[in-house]
């Protein structure tokens, strides 16, 4: 089952389907950042133009699309500009590419903050706009530790079933296996410092196993940083300067309302989490290696992605309903005509091969 994907990064959600059982047959992304990382991972080319001029022949018949629509303009940790800015207006584009190929399915993931108070009134518009174009729609704020992941992460994930199907999607139940940050980079020996400036040691032992180096910021320093071995990570960010410290060190010591600092003596135990280990929380496996010269490009490529147990778990829920609708001679095609998407659903024997 071939699946396209939009605003790919380095790939988390790609590689969740893949790893469920879906083939990729078309990729975007247009931040040049990530683009030997994506193909020398996946092998396969990544269209480098922005989603705004790609058009609808360009893409393959696929049974659904995957992505995550920039997420800055709507965090609670930015400035929440929302449909304001021009990365927020990129959603609609997703939604007009969906609209021409009307493919049996799409994901699309975005940060907590898209349900504020301050954005929730276009989130619902997006939801509609989704329905409109002939879509049931479920949503849900899923924590990917309840999915296998070693992080408090918690995201809006928007599902889409064709009206077509006949069904709704429904969220997979939490796996329950905790997972902590000894489970997950406790076997790590110590990681390598970057370079001056923050340049890439390149190869290092472990893929990637190097830390960014530099200052903490005064907002850094506001609250503690160091979550315990026996604990889930704080949320892997995008940027290199707001990874969470690494679990050797003690809990950041309380001064004041909006002040912490390091415990006395434990200076040298403070550092940030390694690209590698931040991919490790993110559920990247070892081999998968990022591709950069600035070490805060593997922290961004890492931080924008869907951990990949999270989007496998979802995956494979997508998978095993298609599956199910074949067995059960349900009509599945995959993808539908504006035309064919008006019209009544025949009850036949066009069935969507799994292996397609």
């Amino acid at each position: 089952m071939k699946i396209a994907s939009f605003f790919s990064g380095a790939g988390g959600l790609d590689l969740g389907f893949t790893n469920a059982g879906f083939n990729l047959a078309f990729a975007n992304d247009n931040w040049e950042g990530c683009w030997e990382t994506f193909e020398k991972n996946h092998n396969h080319p990544i269209c480098k133009k922005s989603i705004t001029e790609i058009k609808p022949e360009e893409i393959p018949e696929v049974v659904g699309f995957v992505g995550g629509p920039p997420c800055q303009s709507w965090s609670l940790a930015g400035a929440m500009r929302g449909i304001n800015d021009s990365r927020g207006k990129l959603f609609y584009n997703y939604v007009e590419l969906i609209k021409a190929k009307q493919p049996l399915f799409f994901l699309a993931e975005n940060v907590s903050g898209i349900l504020s108070d301050k954005h929730i009134s276009e989130f619902i518009k997006i939801i509609e706009a989704f329905k409109e174009i002939g879509y049931n729609v479920s949503y849900k704020l899923l924590n990917a530790t309840d999915y296998g992941v070693p992080q408090d992460r918690q995201r809006v994930i928007i599902v889409g079933y064709h009206k077509k199907l006949g069904k709704k999607f429904e969220f997979p139940e939490p796996t329950n296996s905790n997972v902590f940050l000894r489970d997950a980079i406790g076997d790590l020996p110590p990681a390598k410092s970057a370079k001056e400036k923050n340049k890439t040691n390149g190869k290092t032992e472990i893929l990637n196993h190097e830390y960014m180096n530099g200052g903490f910021s005064t907002i850094y320093m506001s609250r503690n940083r160091v979550r315990s071995w026996n604990e889930y990570s704080f949320t892997i960010q995008a940027g290199g300067r707001h990874a969470p410290m690494h679990p050797q060190a003690p809990k950041m010591r309380f001064i004041e309302q909006n002040k912490r600092e390091f415990v006395k003596g434990k200076e040298h135990l403070y550092r940030r989490l390694s690209v590698r280990e931040c991919a490790r929380i993110q559920t990247f496996p070892d081999d998968f290696e990022f591709f950069y010269t600035d070490v805060a490009d593997g922290y961004k490529m890492i931080g924008n992605a869907v951990p990949v147990k999270l989007a496998e778990a979802i995956a494979n829920k997508i998978k095993n309903d298609i599956l199910l609708m074949k067995n059960n001679s349900i009509f599945v095609k995959s993808s539908f005509s504006e035309k064919e998407a008006k019209t009544p659903l025949p009850i036949h024997s066009d069935i969507l091969s799994a292996s397609q």
